[in-house]
């Protein structure tokens, strides 16, 4: 269905608002901007921020939807023949190959994780976010192989997979914080996903596997 004029304009003035939280972020750090100094710089008032974001943590990690769910997305739509460690890796690989922002391989991203660092607020909620992944990888994998509610094995499977994802994350955060190159930590990052691979057992490399046909 096409967006509608006040879907659109709501849209709109929540990524406006994000926009303008984060260049205050950015250039403050989290914990010396209010939400008060934010709604008056985008022009609207407190209520209005907190309708679009229910606490100032929403405001920095303003597209976390997105990213919550994405294992479990490319695990629900991985090949035929390929299993869900498979999936996650050849996604993973793809997106490092590509010197992809949507891993941390940007001019600026230093900028970003350092905000995270400096703000234990952000902090505890990454490591919130970090628990929707598992819970959500996790159910992915219950639903792919019909496990029973009370199997663990989804779960454990959940932990290696996310492992794997946090693993390439908490890389490319460090050696970006650092003030490397994007095309050069792409490189090393896609050695150590290869490294990775290698650490794995077959079992996990085989779980979950989609049937051919």
């Amino acid at each position: 269905m096409a967006e509608g004029l006040r879907e659109r304009k709501k849209r709109q003035t929540r990524q406006y608002i994000s926009d303008v939280a984060t260049g205050l972020f950015l250039e403050r750090g989290f914990e010396a901007v209010t939400v008060a100094e934010i709604a008056d710089a985008a022009n609207v008032s407190v209520n209005t921020v907190y309708n679009y974001f229910p606490a100032k943590e929403d405001l920095f990690f303003d597209r976390s939807a997105g990213v919550v769910d994405r294992l479990a997305r490319w695990i629900r739509s991985r090949d035929a023949g390929e299993s869900a460690a498979g999936a996650v890796l050849r996604e993973l690989r793809g997106e490092v190959q590509a010197v992809s922002p949507r891993v941390g391989l940007m001019k600026g991203y230093n900028r970003f994780m350092r905000v995270i660092h400096e703000a234990p607020a952000l902090r505890s909620r990454l490591w919130s976010l970090q628990q929707e992944v598992h819970d959500n990888v996790a159910a992915a994998l219950r639903e792919e192989t019909g496990a029973a509610g009370g199997d663990p094995l989804p779960d454990l499977m959940a932990g290696q997979i996310c492992w794997i994802h946090e693993t390439v994350f908490v890389t490319i955060g460090r050696e970006m914080m650092a003030g490397r190159e994007p095309a050069e930590v792409s490189r090393e990052v896609l050695a150590l996903i290869d490294d990775i691979e290698d650490l794995l057992g077959e079992r996990v490399l085989a779980y979950a596997v989609r049937p051919q046909g």
